[in-house]
């Protein structure tokens, strides 16, 4: 056989059947690695996607109603999160921020919560689900403030002095224009709503109030700020009865009339003896001019103490003529009373004090209008000459002397004295 020319490799040699050349077994070699790599290179690529698959969080979506919104100091809020959606899933948590500086977590998307301060508060609500995605959703609470009550008054005065209720100093947190309603005594349903406790007395910033009567008064304050927010407050003052010294001084009161009566006529007059004092006696004297001739003219006299019934009628004796002594009737009491004690006294004013030491049982005799009666009656016997009376009238003074005892007071504080 004929060997070609061109064609001879030197490094070439044949291979025999059962014989594998050494570049052979290097290519296998070569293919099997290739092979093993690509495989390797596949398996974590199919890895790497299973992991990026599992490191891909789908979060939720979170969403949050308040109501309401603008509340009142104390009040509660209702706060809703239901609608929010897992968007996979399942939501494990509510976790709650009130803005208050306080928070809580749920399991359900619905709580409430109290503000106690004024202010505006963001709500922050996060949920989560069960992939561990989270999401946030706010709501704005705006709380309005309560009044500032403050009030200016005395604790403790005297019947009678000054006490002057000053809430002027009162203000809103916000700026708002306050109102004022007080009830200057929670003991009487002035309004006759009945409820004692809620009386408008006075709707000013100042108010005088009335201490004539001794005694704790009980009253508040409801201040408003127009906004739905108020505040009330209670107060009391203690108003105390004055203190006086009473001495009894024993006076006499003169009264007297003088008129001119006709035989048939007859005249009456007033007077209050016990407006001055406690009465203690009095006598009375009512004297005629003396006659032209006799006989004397008959005049009665009568007093009628309207207030004790007391009644009394006395009539005119005949004077001396001899003597010029004119007829006159006279009567009179002792004993009406009993005397005044001097001593301390509490009242709640002096004429109060004055109207209880008049009218007490020991000054209840002679109080009241004291009725006086003068009455001319017909000469018996009658003149001397016929039918004709040359004296049918006459002229008449009555006297009435009352002894009193008047109370003097001088009012005592603080350990001093003064009128």
């Amino acid at each position: 056989m004929k060997k070609k020319a061109g064609l001879f490799n030197p490094s070439s040699r044949t291979i025999r059947k059962g014989e594998v050349s050494l570049s052979n077994m290097v290519g296998l070699r070569s293919e099997r690695i290739f092979a093993m790599l690509a495989a390797h290179v596949m398996l974590l690529s199919l890895v790497a996607g299973c992991i990026g698959a599992l490191d891909t969080t789908v979060d939720p979506r979170a969403t949050l109603e308040a109501y309401p919104t603008l509340i009142q100091e104390g009040e509660m809020v209702t706060l809703d999160a239901r609608d929010s959606s897992p968007v996979e899933g399942v939501i494990t948590n509510y976790a709650w921020d009130f803005g208050d500086g306080t928070t809580a977590e749920t399991v359900v998307g619905f709580t409430s919560h109290s503000y106690l301060s004024y202010g505006q508060y963001t709500v922050r609500i996060t949920v989560t689900n069960d992939q561990g995605g989270t999401d946030d959703a706010l709501a704005t609470i705006i709380v309005n403030g309560a009044p500032s009550v403050n009030i200016s008054m005395p604790s403790t005065v005297r019947a009678g002095d000054a006490a002057l209720l000053d809430a002027s100093a009162s203000f809103d947190p916000e700026g708002n224009e306050l109102s004022y309603q007080w009830d200057l005594n929670t003991l009487e349903d002035s309004d006759g709503d009945g409820n004692p406790s809620n009386d408008a007395d006075e709707t000013t910033s100042t108010v005088l109030l009335d201490t004539s009567t001794s005694g704790f008064i009980y009253g508040s304050l409801r201040v408003d700020d127009g906004a739905g927010a108020s505040a009330v407050e209670s107060f009391e003052i203690n108003v105390t009865t004055r203190t006086f010294q009473v001495t009894w001084i024993t006076e006499t009161y003169e009264v007297s009339w003088d008129e001119y009566l006709e035989q048939g006529d007859s005249w009456s007059g007033n007077m209050t003896p016990g407006d001055i004092g406690r009465v203690m006696s009095f006598n009375a004297l009512l004297e005629l001019d003396q006659d032209v001739a006799p006989p004397h003219d008959n005049f009665t006299l009568a007093v009628n103490i309207v207030e004790d019934n007391y009644n009394r009628r006395v009539a005119t004796e005949a004077g001396n003529y001899s003597t010029n002594e004119p007829a006159r009737a006279e009567m009179s009491e002792e004993g009406m009373n009993v005397r005044g004690e001097d001593g301390m006294y509490t009242s709640d004013s002096a004429e109060e004090l004055l109207r209880t030491l008049l009218n007490s049982r020991e000054s209840g005799n002679g109080q009241g209008p004291w009725v006086w009666t003068v009455v001319a009656q017909q000469s018996d016997p009658d003149a001397f000459i016929g039918e004709i009376d040359p004296d049918p009238g006459n002229d008449w003074t009555l006297t009435v002397e009352v002894v009193v005892m008047r109370p003097s007071l001088t009012e005592v504080a603080l350990g001093t004295a003064s009128e």
